[in-house]
């Protein structure tokens, strides 16, 4: 799965990346970004521009934004099937930029957080749906989901799941306007090549969503690193 992830590249890097029209207004770098937290996001409907959605997809037709603490992520393997996604699959797909996302592994009854990201530092997106939901005031929300897949094998240790990298060759066909089905979509959902990507331990205050700091991300064997409590 995918509980926690990084943004912490500059505008001008983003709109070069995702050749958008304009650079996104209120940009920050993010080092620590959470469930039902807005997150940039690139989507079909305009792939020319970044915006901001809320983080956990609320399907149409739920009756309250509750539901969406538990649709974080989407499982690429059924995506298709389940009510809560089959709609989005097919017509309002997302990119998600980020530069790199967290996992835990097992010390013992603890969890250690480690962070993943790609071995050049590039900046990449993950595989997205987005969906519409009018409140009962009118209101309109905009919600998103990151799909998974099988972890590769850097992954693997740490969690039964991964986040779909999208290789930047797809995205054109994953923010295509037109409903498109299975068989063009899922070959694109699959494990990033694990040689490209490496893993390290950053510190336990991860846990918390409220360090939003660089720290978040310095490597706990890193000469002077303070740990954050």
């Amino acid at each position: 799965m995918c509980g926690r992830f990084v943004l912490t590249a500059d505008a001008t890097l983003i709109q070069q990346t995702f050749n958008l029209a304009t650079l996104p207004a209120g940009m920050s770098p993010r080092y620590n970004i959470a469930p039902t937290q807005p997150v940039a996001v690139i989507s079909n409907d305009d792939p020319t521009e970044l915006t901001f959605y809320r983080w956990g997809l609320v399907p149409s037709w739920a009756k309250d934004i509750s539901i969406g603490n538990q649709l974080i992520n989407a499982r690429s393997e059924t995506v298709d099937e389940k009510p809560s996604f089959r709609s989005a699959f097919k017509r309002r797909r997302c990119l998600i930029p980020a530069n790199g996302f967290y996992e835990w592994t097992k010390d013992g009854k603890a969890k250690k957080p480690m962070f993943v990201h790609l071995k050049d530092q590039s900046l990449f997106a993950f595989a997205g749906l987005w969906e519409i939901w009018q409140s009962p005031d009118g209101g309109e929300l905009r919600t998103c989901t990151i799909l998974t897949t099988e972890p590769n094998d850097l992954i693997a240790p740490l969690h039964n799941r991964m986040a779909v990298i999208l290789d930047k060759a797809d995205y054109d066909l994953w923010l295509s306007p037109d409903e498109l089905g299975a068989d063009a979509l899922k070959p694109l959902l699959r494990a990033y090549d694990a040689d490209q990507m490496e893993v390290y331990e950053v510190s336990k205050a991860v846990n918390n969503a409220a360090n939003d700091v660089p720290e978040c991300i310095i490597p706990l064997t890193a000469p002077g690193h303070a740990m954050l409590l």
